[in-house]
């Protein structure tokens, strides 16, 4: 009997891949959404005979009639990221992976058949803003918010002419712990908070509908497109040394979980309500991320609440079996495992072929695939996939590349970019001195590589050189024949052309070739003989000299920051299609630079003391602690860093002196180590979870006067340090905001900080700890300050 029934299954499934084959895939150009009327009709089906297709029925009723009619053979043809369709329900094939990082990209999808998202002759391309770390350099909410919504708007008009899905497998959302990593440039920097800020306002402005972002019922909110946060958890080594991400595992103390590690996801999950996360390959304490149910269920599902689904990054169903070879499970196995555990989407085919087995084999419920594939529908009919958008519907190529995009790429690269270095105001340039420009370097004319990896095709490419050559007429160099630069040979024809140039614009840094995805750095410095080449062209110059680096790691440069030769250093990330043009605006002043390093740029010698894959963000064993919060050695640059062609002054207008945060008789004093001197209270600390935190806010109010002679933007930063408690950062950041600052003029600046979000600690139990005593609060680099009392009272 077994064997007999073994047998139709088998059946049963070759035939739904035959239909699949054959019927599937709607037609890309014409597809409208699953329940037209129209298109019903034209596949013979009569429409009120599908209680999924009711509009009138809530989401989560309708998935259930619709999974419920799927023989189990379909559900599991559902499960992949390319999920094949139910012919005979009239659900059509579908790609779930697209991306769109810093704006609509080709990577993702894995057939040619559509839907997958594309490119072609009615689609040549999308808007490419800069790259994540450069947009983050700009600390503007705002700005990051509104090139979600950008992006998501071309994304919806690529959907509706055919090219596109509406699933975006973005933003990445993991902590810089180290700067060798090679996906630096996709990530928000190594403060947690202000990655977790950046999530927050990208998803925001990909998924938000206008009037409906915050409705009674969020599991049935509805969605512009659909984001995922992304690399759930610990995630930030690729490939360094022979070790990879697909057999790492991530040792990690629950206080750097829950202080750093999740943090972002936190934020993403339960402000920003993102209706996806991606969970990792690596594993963590000895468990991969998407089979550790605590990390899923409990977690992110449970704790946070998640309104949405938890797909794997890419075949690591996969990697579990044949890398971690985890409990050395088989493929059924690792299957049923992931299942439980709360995955509900398999970036791969692991799900599509195995878990059948799995159920077969009793190892799983078939009832726990219904679950997941529920999950995955609602999002699909919160997106309009089932019913339509009309709010969306006039979106077209008239949305795409067009002119009020392309110029928020060109001001997002200006808002990023960093003045690290203007030596007696060398910067900027005048049309009336500076005539001719000499402009050399591996980058001088880059474009493919100003738009960084999971890219799309750009709109157009501005490169440095056309850029600079609408300022003055540009004698062009290479100085090397790549970013590698592995010989002198071409280095003279720079040095000739700084020779006779009113002013030389050098062009350096990293590409693709030296930080990437499963490209790790081994060291800090500039490749090959660039270093030799910024040198000797600063040598020969006839006028002065400016460096701009385009990189997202930091890069040890101590030698140009101490050249006198070398006046100014720009930061330029990769600044996306219009980078060229924004680097220019700044050369010659017509932009201001306002932008700040979103990472600490350490010394070369800051690898050789610490091993890629030690995970602990505090100095431990004699290591060097990481991030700005708990490394106080000398770097090149450090978080926060940024330069202006004007100067701003700060004054304290208003603040709190002290805050009394109530107690009552059930709530428990927390004791705390404290350093040698500090004074202890006689309440030291509660515990954040026993507190009504909504009750308690401090605020304060600061006077940003711009007290120089070009209008400006300065970035206010204000960072939190503890009072005297041992193994707390050195200080953290608690709130940041951009604020545009004519000559001669003043802004007020106010924040309003919640006591329990802003000054809590993480102990090492990993507890939410309020502090008592006198807290300092940071401006900037800490030239203003003010204490603020936190008195904890029964």
């Amino acid at each position: 009997m077994a064997r007999i029934s073994n047998f139709i299954l088998c059946f049963s499934i070759c035939v739904s891949f035959l239909v699949i084959s054959t019927n599937a895939a709607p037609d890309n150009k014409t597809f409208t959404y699953v329940c037209d009327p129209a298109r019903f009709a034209e596949l013979k089906l009569k429409l009120s005979d599908f209680a999924f297709c009711d509009a009138k029925l809530p989401y989560p009723v309708r998935a259930k009639d619709l999974v419920d009619r799927m023989t189990l053979a379909e559900k599991v043809q559902q499960l992949g990221d390319l999920a094949y369709g139910v012919p005979r329900l009239g659900l059509p094939l579908y790609e779930w992976w697209s991306e769109a990082l810093h704006g609509v990209s080709y990577i993702g999808r894995r057939t040619n058949t559509p839907p997958g998202t594309h490119f072609d002759s009615e689609v040549p391309g999308a808007t490419s803003f800069p790259t994540v770390i450069l947009t983050t350099a700009s600390f503007n909410e705002s700005l990051w918010k509104k090139i979600g919504q950008t992006v998501s708007t071309e994304a919806r008009a690529m959907h509706n002419l055919g090219n596109a899905g509406l699933t975006f497998w973005s933003p990445n959302i993991n902590v810089v712990r180290d700067p060798r990593w090679g996906r630096v440039m996709e990530t928000p920097g190594e403060d947690p908070f202000v990655v977790g800020r950046y999530s927050v306002n990208y998803v925001r402005g990909l998924q938000d509908v206008e009037g409906q972002e915050n409705t009674a019922d969020l599991s049935t909110r509805p969605l512009k497109v659909s984001a995922c946060c992304k690399h759930y958890a610990a995630y930030d080594l690729d490939n360094w040394k022979g070790v990879d991400r697909f057999h790492f595992d991530s040792k990690v103390t629950e206080q750097d979980m829950i202080e750093t590690f999740n943090l972002p996801f936190e934020m993403c999950v339960r402000e920003g309500d993102a209706s996806s996360v991606m969970c990792s390959y690596n594993r963590v304490n000895g468990i991969p991320t998407c089979a550790d149910s605590k990390l899923l269920n409990q977690t992110i599902r449970g704790d946070w609440n998640l309104h949405g689904y938890i797909v794997s990054d890419c075949d690591s169903i996969q990697t579990i079996v044949e890398s971690h070879k985890f409990l050395n499970d088989t493929k059924e196995e690792a299957v049923a495992r992931v299942l439980k555990a709360g995955l509900d989407l398999d970036c791969g085919d692991y799900y599509t072929n195995f878990t059948v087995g799995a159920v077969q084999q009793g190892k799983v419920r078939e009832t726990d695939i219904d679950r997941s594939l529920r999950f995955l529908y609602v999002v699909l009919m919160r997106l309009g996939y089932f019913d339509g958008s009309p709010q969306y519907k006039s979106l077209g190529k008239n949305d795409i590349c067009n002119p009020q995009h392309i110029e928020l790429a060109g001001e997002a690269a200006a808002q990023g970019i960093v003045l690290l270095k203007n030596d007696n105001g060398t910067l900027p340039f005048h049309n009336a001195t500076i005539k001719t420009l000499a402009v050399v370097g591996p980058h001088a004319n880059a474009t493919k590589a100003m738009i960084g990896n999971y890219e799309g095709i750009p709109c157009r490419y501005i490169s440095p050189m056309t850029g600079l050559s609408t300022y003055g007429n540009v004698n062009y160099a290479v100085g090397c024949a790549d970013i590698a630069c592995k010989n002198d040979s071409m280095i003279s024809q720079a040095t000739d052309a700084a020779k006779n140039a009113d002013a030389t614009i050098i062009v350096t840094g990293l590409d693709l070739s030296i930080e990437a995805e499963a490209l790790d750095r081994n060291d800090l410095y500039l490749p090959g003989f660039q270093t030799q080449l910024i040198n000797q062209v600063a040598d020969a110059a006839k006028g002065p000299v400016i460096l701009v680096l385009m990189c997202a790691g930091g890069v040890d440069i101590s030698f140009a920051k101490n050249n006198p030769k070398i006046k100014s250093i720009l930061w330029a990330g990769y600044p996306g299609e219009e980078g060229g043009r924004a680097i220019a605006d700044i050369v010659f002043g017509k932009y201001n630079p306002g932008g700040k390093l979103p990472l600490t740029w350490y010394e070369g010698n800051y690898v050789d003391k610490i091993p890629f894959t030690s995970m602990p963000l505090r100095p431990v064993d004699k290591l060097p602690g990481r991030t700005y919060k708990f490394f106080d050695g000398p770097v090149v640059y450090p978080f926060g860093y940024g330069l202006s062609y004007t100067q701003f002054k700060y004054n304290l207008a208003f603040s709190n002196k002290s805050i009394d945060v109530k107690l009552d008789k059930f709530q428990v004093c927390r004791d705390l180590n404290y350093t040698n001197g500090a004074t202890k209270p006689q309440c030291p600390a509660v515990q954040t979870a026993d507190l009504k935190c909504n009750d308690n806010y401090f605020t304060f109010e600061i006077e940003v006067q711009n007290v120089g002679k070009v209008d400006g933007s300065e970035v206010v930063m204000v960072y939190s340090k503890l009072p005297g408690i041992a193994g707390t950062p050195i200080k953290q950041l608690i709130g940041f905001q951009r604020v545009y600052v004519a000559a001669g003029q003043s802004a007020k600046v106010n924040f309003t900080l919640n006591v329990c979000d802003s000054l809590r600690i993480i102990d090492f139990a990993a507890n939410s700890i309020l502090a008592a005593g006198a807290h300092t609060i940071l401006l900037g680099d800490g030239a203003v300050s003010f204490p603020l009392q936190v008195n904890l009272i029964y």
